[in-house]
């Protein structure tokens, strides 16, 4: 029996990823795996991942945008294989950090969370150190004493198992002529709570961050850059508009108050070019 291709491959880019699905072969057919094959410009199709679901997540693209191809091809217990599916062009999204011009930041955007106080396994201390929670003011504070590896939630006994708050303050000279964007980068979450947060600029709330389910290992690995890392970092790039800014101090915070602990890699706000 003609072992048949997938169909109705489409994709979508994230920061670093493109995420497939495709519609399920026919379960007349005992599927060994989907092989998901990806090319860049006029190169070869280079074999990315295999999958037993009709879904792939291509991640470790980079923080430019680039369009790649792909196709899928279905492989039977046999071995079997089929005709490649019809081919999808996707671009990961291109981040405001290599697109934008930061504006303040703590962190480095590098993977890691080395550079921040309790990093990377001295969370126990954070009620002890952060009475208040996090209050970081860029140019002032020092990521090594005022802003914390780890941000908790009210999941989170060590921490009060109350809601945590992060307030990031910078001054602006001039009122801004577009939307800025906020860079919020972790290196990882809690595996089954990392939950969410409120984000406000200058006390008016924007929206309700959902981060995505991390391998709990970053709180006692502040890495995800080495080879092997159990971790998995995930990126939350959204707009700030323009018109809750004004001139002298602005303050953007998160609320966390859904779920547990997230890790920072960085945390910034980024203006266009």
């Amino acid at each position: 029996m003609k072992v048949p291709a997938p169909t109705g491959l489409r994709g979508s880019g994230q920061i670093g990823s493109v995420t497939l699905r495709w519609r399920a072969v026919p379960w007349s057919t005992v599927v060994d795996h989907y092989a998901v094959y990806a090319a860049t410009g006029g190169s070869a199709y280079e074999l990315v991942g295999k999958t037993v679901y009709p879904q792939f997540v291509h991640r470790g693209l980079g923080f430019e945008g680039v369009t790649r191809k792909y196709r899928v091809v279905t492989v039977d217990a046999a071995g079997q294989r089929s005709r490649p599916s019809a081919t999808v062009a996707v671009a990961n999204q291109t981040s405001v950090t290599v697109s934008g011009r930061p504006v303040a930041r703590v962190g480095q955007y590098d993977g890691k969370g080395s550079e921040f106080a309790l990093s990377p396994n001295r969370s126990a201390a954070y009620p002890a150190t952060f009475p208040d929670d996090v209050d970081y003011t860029y140019g002032t504070s020092l990521p090594g004493q005022h802003w914390s590896y780890l941000f908790p939630g009210p999941s989170d006994k060590w921490a009060g198992s109350k809601n945590h708050r992060v307030r990031f303050r910078f001054d602006l000279t001039a009122l801004p002529t577009e939307d800025l964007d906020l860079a919020l980068w972790l290196i990882d979450s809690h595996a089954g709570l990392a939950g969410s947060a409120l984000l406000l600029v200058n006390g008016t709330e924007v929206e309700r961050l959902t981060f995505a389910q991390g391998a709990t290992k970053g709180s006692t690995i502040a890495d995800s850059t080495y080879p092997g890392s159990p971790l998995k970092p995930s990126y939350v790039e959204r707009p700030l508009p323009r018109g809750l800014f004004r001139t002298g101090q602005n303050v953007v915070e998160l609320v966390k108050d859904q779920g547990s602990w997230i890790a920072f890699d960085a945390f910034g706000v980024y203006s266009r070019p």
